[in-house]
């Protein structure tokens, strides 16, 4: 006897007999002869009796038709069957749209669910077909049923879950001094130990690259500086080198000399070995000048994932005072401020300073100098972002400036946001660590359904147990499929699992990676804070004290809970920021669509970014970021503080200082601007007019604005969906 049904959803449901009497009877009235009650509970009584204790739709659809064809109604069975198949017809009608839309190149949230994928080339098309097609699966096959109703009941979205089949991991930071001194292995190429600065440069790419197929989110190098200042020396005595065979000088003792700093200087009253001294020094640093602009320029242009989509990519620096270290940062710098091409700003890869007192922050600092560059940079290129290492959350007990290898005690960011540090399972670092996966609650969606209870409290009250509930979901989630990703063989990710993860280096190809995995994170997101505080208090956080303090208590409070998860699963979870493109608009859609437009809640067609203050709303930088800064340090899977200014920022750098002293002294742990920029995508000419329609080099009218969508920039606005343009629009400055 049929106890349980399998939906077309995964779902299994109780056995519900008068679902098959009710299409039963709508066959029966399309005929001549019409109902007949006594048939339809007879074919129904059979069915019941003779099927499994658990059958799905199709199977019960299947003995319908058959009892039917069996009984003297053969006109109500076929009536059955060209239902069924009209219904069959519609289902598939769904995908066989989209797939059109993508096939003909059209713009909408599929094709421009990432503004970094180019979906309208043949291999964009063919990740969208993979992409749309795996998702179904994963519904069907992987996920829990309850997880499966929180998704289709907006309350939960899971990141990257068309790559959830391949069990690859988030991101990674890459420790790529490992790939410098020792080549690697993977896949059909390999290289040998790095020795000079331009194989270094390239060495950088090929290890991100590389990766990127390897993993479904971004890849970041955590101390780009330290990391590549070996082989600024190992380039100048080269240099010294070619200058003793052409003088037939013994120049030896220039291969260690003390130099202060890698500063291109005049020969004309130079003489001797000063001479010789200053002319390697020169011809190193036009090598890496030229070695930063070819990992500029690669970085730009090198495609992974079939072909379609540059690395999303990132480096950290800032902290090495070292000669060596100082000459790579400047000419990074000086290699981002002239630009690529024809001097288009460069869209990877994510540059992040590390600020930190007593290194690259006050006037005393050491590194004072090249953090004014960065400023300057910052103010024409966006790039780079800041992260504070003074913040408190970001200090490591470990760090000491007398240790060469205090980078592996700095905290590092991915580009986006997403920070990984603390390590209940292993050393306290970024260091060749990432996130495992993450996916993003719905807070809004909880806010709505209790917006009809009149007590504040209660309705309050309400919403933290609705918000425990899908907490409980995310976290098992989270968990199902790290077990799933456990069991990914070391030969499935042969640069990743050989030579980059923490703890890698025991694995075999055959080996599974589970034991070495867990020292990466698990992140919960949530989306919508400002539009949920509305919900609940009538006013969003930046403009009410008391929405600040509910704010504040609801993401502490789910902060403590991924504690409890820590302990209770033995995994490293923590509260991620979400930096939501496409998601802010899909949320939203479907709200709007069961709720109907709520003033200040869904009556755009986003929602706002994490915990930050809405887009549209009018207020200082100070106001901002005494606001949102109390919230980076319940948020350690990943966050960011925006500032929009306006004007051209390109000779206002002191403006890009002015944002990281409030990073400084809000406690602030990473931090952007952004500002105005036009492009003209027909020639990449660059400038700061303000509603710039024509081209002054070229003519075109072909003018967009250059952009950060959520940590990165996007060289169109032309694959931005329509809920990102709209926050766009929106957008104001801060002022």
């Amino acid at each position: 006897m049929i106890q349980t049904v399998v939906k077309r959803d995964g779902r299994i449901v109780g056995f519900n007999r008068e679902k098959i009497a009710a299409a039963i009877r709508k066959a029966m009235l399309t005929t001549e002869s019409g109902e007949d009650e006594v048939l339809v509970y007879k074919i129904v009584d059979r069915i019941e009796i003779r099927g499994k204790e658990q059958l799905s739709v199709e199977e019960i659809q299947d003995m319908v038709e058959v009892e039917l064809m069996a009984s003297p109604r053969k006109e109500v069975a076929k009536s059955y069957i060209a239902y069924r198949n009209k219904r069959s017809i519609a289902r598939k009608a769904k995908t066989r749209e989209m797939f059109l839309e993508i096939v003909e190149a059209k713009s909408n949230d599929v094709t421009r669910e990432n503004a970094n994928m180019n979906a309208d080339t043949p291999a964009g098309m063919m990740m969208k077909f993979a992409s749309e097609t795996t998702k179904p699966f994963v519904d069907d096959y992987l996920l829990s049923e309850e997880t499966l109703r929180a998704v289709r009941n907006n309350y939960l979205h899971i990141h990257d879950k068309d790559y959830y089949p391949t069990k690859s991991l988030t991101c990674i930071q890459h420790p790529l001094d490992k790939i410098l001194e020792n080549g690697f292995q993977a896949g059909h190429g390999e290289s040998r130990p790095t020795k000079r600065i331009e194989t270094a440069s390239i060495m950088a790419c090929i290890s991100m690259e590389t990766v990127q197929n390897e993993m479904h989110g971004g890849q970041a190098i955590p101390a780009f500086d330290f990391y590549l200042a070996p082989y600024v020396r190992s380039s100048y005595i080269e240099e010294v080198k070619i200058i003793e065979k052409l003088s037939g000088a013994d120049l030896k003792f220039l291969y260690d000399a003390k130099i202060d700093d890698y500063t291109v200087r005049e020969l004309d009253f130079m003489q001797g070995d000063e001479r010789y001294k200053q002319h390697a020094i020169n011809r190193t640093v036009n090598r890496v000048h030229q070695s930063m602009e070819a990992f500029i320029h690669n970085m730009n242009t090198i495609h992974s994932r079939g072909g379609n989509q540059v690395v999303f990519s990132s480096i950290n620096y800032g902290t090495d005072t070292s000669a060596e270290g100082r000459c790579i940062i400047r000419e990074l710098l000086n290699s981002t401020y002239e630009g690529v091409g024809s001097g288009s700003t460069a869209i990877f890869p994510i540059q992040i300073w590390k600020k930190k007192r007593g290194v690259s922050y006050l006037p005393e600092d050491r590194n004072y100098d090249l953090y004014q560059l960065a400023c300057k940079v910052a103010a024409r290129r966006f790039f780079p972002n800041f992260v504070n290492l003074d913040a408190t959350y970001n200090h490591h007990e470990k760090w000491t400036p007398e240790n060469p290898k205090r980078y592996l005690y700095e905290v590092a960011t991915m580009g986006c946001r997403t920070r990984v540090f603390e390590n209940r399972y292993g050393e306290k670092t970024s260091v060749a660590r990432g996130n495992l996966s993450f996916s993003t609650i719905n807070i809004v969606r909880l806010a709505i359904e209790c917006m009809s209870i009149e007590d504040k409290t209660q309705r309050i009250e309400m919403f933290f147990a609705k918000l425990d509930d899908i907490l409980e979901i995310t976290a098992k989630q989270l968990c199902d499929r790290f077990e799933f990703q456990k069991t990914a063989l070391a030969k499935q990710f042969p640069l990743l699992m050989s030579s980059l993860w923490v703890g890698c280096e025991g694995l075999k190809p055959n080996d599974m990676v589970g034991r070495v995995i867990n020292q990466g994170t698990l992140g919960i997101g949530f989306i919508g804070l400002a539009e949920c505080l509305i919900a609940l208090v009538g006013k969003h956080h930046g403009e009410s004290d008391e929405a600040q303090a509910l704010g504040l208590r609801i993401i502490t409070y789910m902060r403590d809970r991924v504690n409890e998860f820590s302990e209770r699963y033995q995994h490293n979870f923590s509260v991620l920021a979400t930096p939501a493109e496409g998601l802010s608009g899909r949320f939203t859609r479907i709200d709007r669509n069961k709720f109907g437009e709520i003033p200040g809640v869904t009556d755009k067609i986003y929602y706002t970014n994490s915990n930050h203050i809405p887009v549209y709303y009018k207020c200082s930088p100070k106001h901002k970021a005494e606001i949102e800064a109390p919230y980076h340090d319940l948020t350690r899977g990943g966050h960011i503080f925006y500032i929009e200014i306006d004007g051209d920022a390109t000779h206002n750098p002191q403006a890009i200082m002015d944002i990281v002293d409030l990073m400084d002294k809000n406690n602030i742990g990473y931090c952007s601007v952004n500002h105005n920029r036009n492009r003209c995508m027909n020639c990449g000419h660059e400038d700061a007019q303000e509603n710039l329609t024509e081209c002054p080099k070229c003519g075109s009218t072909n003018i967009d604005k250059l952009q950060r969508i959520t940590g990165y920039l996007v060289g169109t606005t032309d694959r931005w969906n329509k809920a990102k343009l709209a926050e766009l629009n929106d957008r104001v400055v801060h002022k």
